[in-house]
């Protein structure tokens, strides 16, 4: 897949800045900390959360990597895909999955914890209600933001300088890294966030993860509720 971009190392600097620090500090502390104390509700508070960093993340794309190039979002993957790759996306799905399972029975034999504060919030917090808004944040709004920043940027940029490899492993510790402290999940988010880049780089669209990280998102939700 054709990988040129006029993007810069300022691009890259700037928008690490915002996933590393920025909204760490200000989104998932200090704006999480004020909508707990407005709901009084966990869930709630991470939805709100959630929504507000997809805004961030997405607009931040637009305003550093797109506009001040006239670029449009197929610059990021956000295009359609060959109808053959369809195929794919089935086997990648059951692929993370049983690879998941397979990891999260790992660290339960090894006595790491498997446990998730996100989940528990659900789990004491069982309504239709907070099943659809968990269910919708996690199945649609996490993967859209994410894979047009972690594959649709941040792999295409790596991979442009350095190659597939490069592209692979760094944009997926990111990835991994942004999802500290749920420490249990970091196995998963570093074997997903390859997966997801490798369907990018087969099928020249980041919807193939959006649909693959979708699903698994899903099915993960339900299985909680």
């Amino acid at each position: 897949m054709k990988m040129n971009t006029k993007w810069k190392v300022k691009e890259l600097i700037l928008l690490l800045l915002m996933a590393l620090f920025f909204v760490p500090i200000f989104i998932e502390v200090w704006l999480h900390r004020f909508l707990l104390q407005a709901f009084e509700n966990t869930l709630y508070a991470g939805t709100m959360t959630g929504f507000v960093m997809s805004i961030v993340f997405t607009l931040s794309v637009y305003l550093v990597a797109l506009k001040p190039y006239g670029l449009g979002w197929d610059e990021v993957g956000l295009r359609l895909f060959p109808k053959s790759y369809w195929k794919w996306i089935p086997v990648w799905t059951v692929v993370l999955i049983v690879s998941s399972i397979l990891l999260v029975v790992a660290m339960d034999i090894l006595g790491i914890g498997v446990e998730n504060s996100k989940t528990e919030s659900l789990k004491t917090q069982i309504t239709w209600f907070t099943f659809t808004i968990a269910f919708l944040s996690a199945a649609v709004v996490s993967p859209i933001y994410e894979e047009i920043f972690y594959r649709g940027f941040l792999y295409k940029w790596i991979r442009g300088k350095w190659g597939i490899g490069a592209g692979l492993i760094v944009s997926s510790l990111i990835f991994t890294a942004v999802h500290i402290p749920t420490y249990n999940t970091l196995p998963v988010n570093f074997l997903s966030g390859v997966i997801f880049a490798w369907t990018y780089e087969k099928s020249g669209s980041i919807v193939p993860g959006m649909i693959i990280h979708g699903v698994f998102n899903g099915i993960a939700v339900v299985l909680t509720w």
